[in-house]
């Protein structure tokens, strides 16, 4: 079984860009979440299809609340059986995610940050990553990576075949494009 368990906490960053009481419009044609995956033998990578955001910042483009929220059943690699074996894994039936923003700040590199509540197995853990943003008009697009360890979610390392494991450590893509209004 190949877990992919934390994909989106990362759509933080798009409130850095947020216009003086504006709302973040998320396009999710143009956006992605992945999640990478290392198993013995192989890679494989996981893309959330579907997931919900609520975001707002200030403006002086500072975020001033963001939520984001899934369900892993939207979580595909590309391999059915393996994308059940994941649900099951989480629990079975519709197992959700969310991330809920706490701070955010600009590190003394000039690289912005942010920092917020990750809830994977009904368990929640506060987790900091950098992004960086970029504004083009009324658009902003959000870039980030943060590497994860499933383990820290009560989750099992994941094992089959006696031989075969899926590395505990995932690492987390995010590349968001949205619209201020």
């Amino acid at each position: 079984m190949k877990a992919n368990p934390i994909p989106s906490l990362l759509f933080f960053g798009f409130l850095t860009a947020v216009a003086e009481a504006a709302t973040l419009e998320v396009d999710a044609v143009k956006s992605r979440i992945q999640v990478d995956a290392r198993a013995t033998g192989h890679k494989f990578t996981g893309n959330l299809e579907k997931y919900t955001i609520k975001a707002q910042g200030t403006g002086a483009n500072e975020p001033t609340s963001f939520e984001l929220t899934w369900d892993f059943n939207n979580l595909k690699t590309g391999d059915v059986k393996r994308d059940a074996e994941m649900v099951k894994w989480l629990g079975g039936g519709n197992p959700k995610g969310s991330f809920k923003m706490t701070k955010g700040w600009k590190e003394a590199s000039g690289k912005t940050a942010a920092m917020g509540n990750l809830t994977v197995n009904k368990v929640s853990k506060s987790i900091a990553f950098p992004y960086t943003v970029k504004r083009e008009g009324d658009w902003v697009t959000i870039d980030g990576t943060v590497t994860m360890d499933y383990q820290n979610f009560k989750l099992p390392i994941i094992r089959s075949m006696a031989v075969m494991t899926v590395d505990p450590k995932l690492v987390v893509r995010f590349h968001v494009v949205g619209k201020v209004k």
